[in-house]
């Protein structure tokens, strides 16, 4: 079995899925080179082929507090995300798929080999994704800004300095396209987690996230690390754009020496 199609498993096990979203979109893009491809507005997002990014339609909804994540959907868990989008996961999902992403999973458990010792924690996969708001400057001209920005440790003082809960390390502008899973439903259709949880990008791991950090991060209040920064983030129930691009290593060279 090869790495693809493992990564994609969750994403196989929808035909409804590939079929209706990711074949809509792809027999829009196939027809075009990707240069002349024009954007393609979808509920909620937009998607760039040619830049490879997708525009997500997001509102503010915290201005302090701590973060276990950065977006969710709307209705679901803003008292602790930066921005709500309206925008199914799963739409997102099939998006940055079309972009040429490689889901994997978030991060899961599993037993422990040999049987009844007890069980291990994998960590998440996936390809980045880089992760911006698009704020207007003064002339009101759309300007990217990694989320970096908008985060800061937790524990920070009045001057900036980092207190007893801070982390000296800086927060990622990339996160891991981690992809969700499909639960079953008996005879009924499969339900994509992230659209039920709301969990699209996240920095606490709950195992459902659509988006989320490299490793296993803890969401008990003693285990959060990270908190909102407020400076030029724009007041709550502000719309934002919530920028999605796909950060792929650079190709091999078609002319490359066999191997010796």
């Amino acid at each position: 079995m090869t790495r693809q199609s493992i990564r994609l498993s969750p994403l196989h096990n929808q035909c409804s899925l590939a079929l209706a979203a990711a074949g809509l979109l792809l027999l829009y893009l196939l027809p075009m080179a990707q240069a002349a491809r024009p954007p393609l507005n979808l509920p909620g997002m937009t998607v760039n082929v040619a830049e490879r990014y997708v525009d997500i339609e997001a509102t503010v909804c915290l201005d302090e507090g701590m973060l276990e994540l950065v977006a969710c959907t709307k209705g679901t868990k803003e008292h602790e995300s930066i921005v709500a989008v309206e925008a199914s996961p799963m739409h997102i999902h099939t998006a940055l798929l079309v972009l040429g992403a490689t889901n994997g999973h978030p991060a899961i458990r599993q037993p422990h080999e040999p049987p009844d010792v007890g069980w291990i924690d994998v960590p998440p996969e996936g390809d980045p994704i880089e992760v911006f708001l698009v704020l207007p400057d003064a002339a009101g001209q759309p300007v990217e800004h990694p989320v970096s920005e908008f985060v800061v440790p937790a524990g920070l003082d009045s001057d900036g300095a980092a207190g007893d809960g801070g982390d000296e390390g800086g927060f990622p502008d990339a996160f891991l396209f981690a992809g969700s899973h499909l639960r079953d439903n008996g005879d009924g259709p499969r339900t994509y987690l992230a659209d039920e949880s709301g969990d699209v990008i996240s920095i606490a791991t709950f195992g459902d996230e659509l988006l989320c950090l490299d490793g296993i991060h803890g969401h008990g209040n003693d285990a959060l690390l990270w908190q909102v920064n407020p400076e030029n983030l724009p007041p709550v129930g502000a719309k934002v754009t919530l920028r999605l691009r796909v950060r792929k290593p650079d190709a091999a060279p078609a002319t490359a020496d066999p191997p010796s």
